[in-house]
């Protein structure tokens, strides 16, 4: 049995928020009146006044430092940049194929407008960065026309894989029109039948979350909260952030958890066994360990990515998440999986000493936001950040983040 690894270290909390020195008595007054939470317990992030925009994943001034340094020639974003350009998802040839009806099985069994959809999207957020750098506004026109077309036809996701398509599509889709809305000088007179889609189409299908592995709900309530930030839906975007707070303690385990991971109530996994047949089998728990580790590191990429984006954004939406144990588990995650993404031999109590790696381009936000903004040393995830420059796309939800998110200061 491999001992727990060390749980927040004081040095990076206090550099995060100041420390609360309460007397027991005045401990216990702030509790009863609601304004202290115990360490470790989970409460939602209340919705700003007023919705920054852009301000999905991307800030306004993480889109204006990644043009200059693309257009001064700065690496590694005009690599970033030329990669991005010269991908499948920037060809001003695309067609777009939108379906009233998107049919999605388990393992993409049927694949009825699944591919189509999630890669229309991505495409819609390709065109809108490159017109954000360019200012050639055939970009701007071009995600205008991926966005219109879905927004004509689409009225449903069906099948076992609706809920997680939902979310993989309906996390790109926001990060597109709040680009095009709020830079875009020409006009986008679809904008509305856009918006109507996603609150009618996307957002009942995802807002109530998931059962399944943590990996759905969490994709399901980045694209809840992307949704939400375009829609200035301050009751949606309070109700996924809750459940995003939930999900991610229950994802990513903390030695201060306790003797086993946090659960989500609704799922009933009140005792050891069901815990552990729900983690893999993984019956020892350490720090940085994901619920869905022992299944393999793609999936688990899945859901670092998520928890990666959502805390971006509710950063940019005046929250910042990072100094939480949301930032804590984020940190740890990306660490623990860097680690063996990297080469390092599974030890015998991991996964039965056997790990199936491909994490996939999902480190540099949290990297950045972590590393970068916050000062904490991540050698291993600097490690494999850095060899995977310039970060393309999973193609599923994640695009392009070495070029918006590397080494940005905003």
């Amino acid at each position: 049995m491999a001992p727990h690894m060390s749980p927040i270290r004081a040095s990076h909390r206090a550099r995060r928020r100041p420390a609360l020195l309460l007397t027991a008595a005045a401990a216990t007054a702030a509790l009863v009146a609601g304004i202290l939470t115990l360490p470790g317990t989970q409460h939602a992030e209340a919705a700003p006044a007023a919705f920054a925009h852009p301000g999905v994943t991307v800030s306004q001034g993480q889109l204006d430092f990644t043009r200059g340094k693309v257009n001064a020639g700065a690496q590694p974003w005009k690599g970033a940049y030329d990669q991005m350009m010269a991908s499948k998802y920037a060809d001003q040839n695309r067609t777009a194929k939108p379906r009233a009806t998107v049919e999605c099985g388990s393992y993409s069994n049927p694949n009825y407008g699944c591919t189509d959809e999630r890669e229309d999207a991505i495409a819609a957020y390709t065109n809108a960065l490159a017109w954000y750098i360019t200012r050639d506004e055939r970009y701007a026109k071009k995600s205008i026309e991926l966005m219109d077309a879905w927004s004509a036809v689409i009225k449903d996701h069906t099948n076992s894989n609706a809920p997680l398509q939902t979310g993989w599509a309906g996390s790109s889709w926001p990060k597109a029109a709040e680009i095009i809305k709020h830079t875009y000088t020409g006009t986008w007179s679809n904008s509305g039948r856009f918006a109507t889609m996603l609150r009618d189409v996307y957002l009942p299908k995802i807002i109530n979350g998931s059962n399944s592995n943590g990996n759905w709900e969490l994709s399901m309530m980045e694209a809840a909260v992307g949704i939400s930030v375009f829609l200035d839906d301050k009751t949606s975007y309070d109700k996924a952030m809750a459940k995003f707070r939930t999900r991610t303690a229950a994802y990513v385990y903390l030695a201060s958890d306790g003797a086993v991971p946090r659960t989500v109530p609704s799922q009933n996994l009140d005792t050891t066994a069901k815990i552990v047949n729900y983690w893999q089998g993984q019956s020892t728990f350490v720090t940085g360990l994901t619920q869905e580790t022992c299944r393999d590191f793609t999936h688990t990429g899945y859901g670092i990515s998520a928890i990666a984006h959502i805390a971006e954004t509710s950063r940019i939406q005046g929250q910042d998440l990072y100094g939480t144990d949301v930032g804590e588990r984020l940190r740890q995650a990306l660490g623990f999986q860097s680690r063996y993404e990297l080469g390092e031999s599974a030890p015998g109590w991991l996964c039965g000493g056997t790990l199936h790696t491909g994490l996939g381009p999902v480190t540099e936000v949290g990297y950045n936001a972590l590393h970068n903004r916050l000062g904490i040393a991540m050698t291993n995830t600097q490690r494999l950040t850095e060899r995977n420059r310039p970060a393309g796309s999973n193609n599923l939800f994640v695009a392009w983040e070495t070029l918006t998110h590397g080494d940005n200061p905003n």
